[in-house]
């Protein structure tokens, strides 16, 4: 078992930690430890004074150094007396706001909890437990069930909450907060990664200061700004030892992670849907379910903990056909064409690349409605027969005809004001009565909280999807979100309007990506604007960024290689000079930098001269070699692209039989000696044989001394090693 109760003390165990916490004999639900396994009880280290100006819960009585303002709880509420950030609050009938959770009982279960409405890691009951604690209110009958997926063989627990309404009142739910984690000890500093469009999820170290330190989004997605994920680690924790915590949201719009650092120089995490933008009301029998966050632990540093998320991510998270299979190499011809496109040019494309090997077209934006710019013809999803005379089924098995598949990209939550759609329906844009819309893009956003918007769309991509043999969609969002208004719901409610905006593309992907599991859906926001792991229930692949820039990558994927698995992030090569920075890298160092994820081009193949056309050849037949040593195969972050000289990464086979270093070196130095770059992960008792040169290492040398790096003339020099263990040693 995972899970044991001792008396009102739980022990939730993994392969590596414990997470335990006691529901004391006041009922108040504490949180004890989550680190590594002790195999005890933790409480003897909690010895509290009295803090003055902490107060006392009312029948802690003559008790002052009881404070809920001072010890570690599991689900922080407002108006008891605890001042630190809260988890949760309601404003019940009388206007009051005070909720006293105390233990009421709980449940524990076989198999993994699921989510009504909302994306989580799905677990067998041979995979998982679940453990179910109740709390209620002492002086209503609001409820807090906590939900705890225990996955042991991931060193991942999950946390989600359902707030209930047992009462004959309505209550307003003003706060839902998935995750509060109270760290009494130690000297902790946190891990956010935030960004801007083609810039995404540049990690940020910080010494926790005192107060409160924030990660979050109000742009309607989890954001190009900042992301849903965040790591506590102690001062000295390093890619290959230390310790450290990470919390991953599974949510896809406004969202809040805060870390508050108190008078007692403890830690307290909170995560969940961002409360400025929130209100739910609980008649009378309802239930709110918050989405869910991923935890996990390790005294392993950095390295580890990404792997125990690139694991539960990909095996947990991600599901349908691609989950785990090879995905394939596709060019897309919106850096060729931009919106200036027709069939032959397609047409000539596809040739063009179905020569060199490559699997699949994805036709981009404009091929729909009258969308000839980006001002116009967003909802109108039919085939703009002046630019695709034979339909689409006609030019999909042309391209077929070609031996490739064909891709098709959609933004279905968007629409133009000049689209037939919206002269018809302008009340499914989002808009305030009254105000002129926020434009961005030149595009409004269409309100899929409404039942019959999302009924709209799903027969108009069904529809689409249903012309022609389509075997992947790129879903689009270009833009973000700030007028929250929908005719749904009353003046009083409007604040319930963004989380079920998110409901309703939830539902959304979920109906297509049913209706339609063959197809490869890729997530895609500008880029990496919801990158995100609720996306990833959905779609097993995210585009990664719109900056293309090898260079640029190199830092991007780092980033986000931190939660997210490297079969998660769509990569292209594209032109050069590239279209976002200008920087001319070499063809090569374009594909060893998309190869670290979907690998596909984004560019007129047809343009390359023929000895990079050979060389594109070269690099499909690689990476066709390489993608699962890539998707599947574990991943190490060797060098810090925002500190070192040069990007280096490596991937390793379950079996430490084969591995791949892969990267670049930014700059030439000269009079200078070569670097070594020592590897990871590989079995020290094996020898290995470099492909390039035949020469042997043992595997303790590699992860000992390493390899040299090879002599540079120029910048971005593209790095690649391929090693298999020698049959013949």
């Amino acid at each position: 078992m995972s899970i044991k109760a001792a008396g009102r003390t739980f022990f939730l165990e993994t392969k590596h930690s414990l997470y335990q916490m006691k529901a004391d004999s006041r009922g108040v639900l504490k949180h004890l430890w989550y680190g590594e396994n002790t195999g005890q009880d933790m409480e003897y280290l909690l010895d509290y004074p009295d803090v003055s100006f902490s107060g006392n819960i009312y029948d802690a009585q003559d008790q002052r150094s009881y404070s809920l303002d001072t010890m570690p709880l599991e689900y922080a509420s407002e108006g008891t007396g605890d001042y630190r950030i809260s988890a949760v609050s309601v404003c019940h009938e009388n206007g009051a706001s005070a909720l006293d959770l105390r233990y009421e009982g709980y449940r524990i279960l076989p198999g993994k909890y699921s989510i009504p409405g909302l994306p989580a890691v799905y677990a067998g009951e041979s995979e998982a437990e679940t453990l179910e604690i109740t709390l209620k209110d002492t002086a209503s009958d609001v409820r807090v069930v906590l939900k705890y997926g225990v996955l042991p063989e991931y060193d991942v627990i999950t946390r989600s909450a359902v707030i209930m309404n047992d009462g004959a009142d309505t209550v307003m739910l003003n706060k839902a907060h998935s995750l509060c984690l109270d760290i009494p000890y130690g000297s902790w500093e946190w891990i956010h990664f935030h960004g801007r469009w083609a810039r995404e999820r540049n990690p940020q170290r910080l010494k926790l200061l005192h107060g409160i330190q924030e990660s979050s989004s109000i742009r309607g997605t989890s954001s190009h700004h900042q992301n849903p994920a965040v790591i506590l680690c102690k001062e000295g924790c390093s890619e290959t030892n230390g310790t450290c915590i990470g919390a991953a949201l599974m949510y896809s719009g406004c969202f809040q992670a805060q870390a508050e650092y108190d008078q007692l120089r403890q830690v307290r995490l909170v995560m969940g849907i961002h409360a400025d933008l929130f209100c739910w009301e609980l008649k009378p029998g309802d239930s709110f379910y918050t989405p869910e966050v991923i935890l996990s632990h390790t005294e392993n540093g950095l390295q580890a903990l990404s792997h125990q998320f690139h694991r539960v991510l990909r095996e947990h998270v991600c599901r349908g056909k691609y989950q785990k299979a090879e995905r394939p190499v596709l060019i897309n011809n919106w850096e060729a064409t931009y919106f200036d496109f027709n069939e032959e040019k397609l047409l000539k494309i596809a040739e063009g690349a179905a020569a060199l090997g490559v699997d699949m077209l994805v036709m981009d934006d404009g091929w729909f409605g009258k969308r000839d710019s980006d001002t116009l013809g967003l909802g109108d999803w039919s085939v703009n027969k002046e630019k695709i005379p034979g339909g689409l089924d006609g030019l999909v098995k042309k391209i077929n005809g070609l031996g490739m598949q064909f891709g098709i990209w959609f933004e279905p939550e968007m629409v133009s004001e000049d689209s037939d759609l919206y002269r018809a329906h302008p009340d499914w844009a989002i808009r305030i009565p009254g105000r002129n819309p926020v434009r961005s893009r030149f595009q409004l956003v269409l309100d899929i909280s409404r039942a019959d918007v999302r009924e709209y769309l799903f027969r108009a991509v069904s529809r689409i999807l249903r012309l022609a043999n389509i075997k992947y969609v790129k879903w689009d969002f270009n833009r973000s979100v700030c007028d929250w208004y929908t005719e749904s719901l009353p003046a009083g409610r409007q604040k319930e309007m963004p989380h079920r905006f998110v409901l309703g593309l939830y539902e959304l992907l979920d109906r297509l990506t049913g209706a339609f599991p063959d197809v490869l859906f890729e997530g895609c926001c500008g880029g990496g604007g919801r990158f995100d792991a609720g996306i990833l229930y959905y779609c097993p692949q995210i585009w990664c960024s719109d900056d293309t820039d090898a260079f640029e990558r190199t830092q991007i994927q780092y980033g986000t290689s931190f939660f997210y698995p490297v079969s998660a992030m769509g990569s292209h090569v594209s032109a050069v000079p590239n279209h976002q920075t200008g920087r001319v890298t070499s063809l090569r160092t374009r594909a060893v930098t998309a190869m670290c994820g979907s690998f596909g081009y984004e560019l007129d193949l047809n343009t390359l001269t023929e000895e990079e056309k050979e060389e594109v050849k070269s690099q499909i037949r690689a990476f066709k070699e390489f993608g699962p040593l890539i998707h599947n195969g574990k991943f190490y972050r060797l060098s810090d692209p925002y500190h070192d000289n040069y990007a280096i990464w490596q991937f390793v086979s379950e079996d430490q039989k084969e591995t791949l270093v892969q990267g670049m070196i930014f700059r030439s130095e000269p009079n200078m000696l070569r670097s070594p770059v020592v590897l990871r992960g590989l079995d020290p008792q094996k020898k290995y044989c470099l492909r390039e040169d035949g020469r042997v290492y043992s595997g303790s040398a590699l992860m000992a001394g390493g390899l040299l790096l090879p002599e540079t003339s120029g910048d971005y020099v593209p790095v690649e090693f391929y090693l298999s263990v020698s049959l013949s040693h």
